[in-house]
Formats: structure tokens, sequence, C-alpha cells
């Protein structure tokens, strides 16, 4: 009777755990998908971009700001890349 017990408790354990580290891999999960569409995005400015005579030079200011905040950033870079 007792093991029926230790086996729910690893049970439970086992459960939080899972739950503990499932939260942060969704996270870089999602940090990874704003980061490639963000880098496909500004690619894409810099190729239709290039017809017109405008670009965004790829740094490690503009690659973290498209990387980190994705299709948001790029936006935000092309409206500053436009009024500065």
């Amino acid at each position: 009777m007792e093991y029926i017990g230790y086996f729910l408790v690893a049970i439970i354990a086992l459960i939080i755990i899972v739950k503990l580290f499932a939260w942060p891999i969704a996270i870089l999960i999602k940090l990874v998908i704003n980061g490639v569409a963000g880098a496909v995005l500004l690619f894409l400015v810099n190729l239709v971009g290039s017809l017109f005579n405008f670009s965004i030079g790829i740094n490690a200011i503009t690659a973290l700001i498209a990387g980190f905040f994705g299709v948001p950033g790029v936006i935000v870079l092309v409206v500053l890349k436009l009024f500065i």
C-alpha cells in the first residue's frame, strides 16, 4: 500500500517538473518564430526596397530589433528609416 503513495507522489512531482520546463520552452519557441519572421521580413524589405533605392542596414541593433520583436520590429525600423 505504501508503494501506491510513493507512486502518486512521483507522478505529481513529474507533472510539476514538466509544467515548470514547458513554460520556458514555449517562450523560447515564440522567440525563435519571431526571430525567423523578422529576419525574413527584413530581407524582403531590403529586396523590394532596392527597387526604390531604400534599404535598412543589417547590423547588430537592427538584427536584435527584428529578431526580438519580429514583424512589428521591422515595421518600426522601416518607419524610423523613412522619417530619420
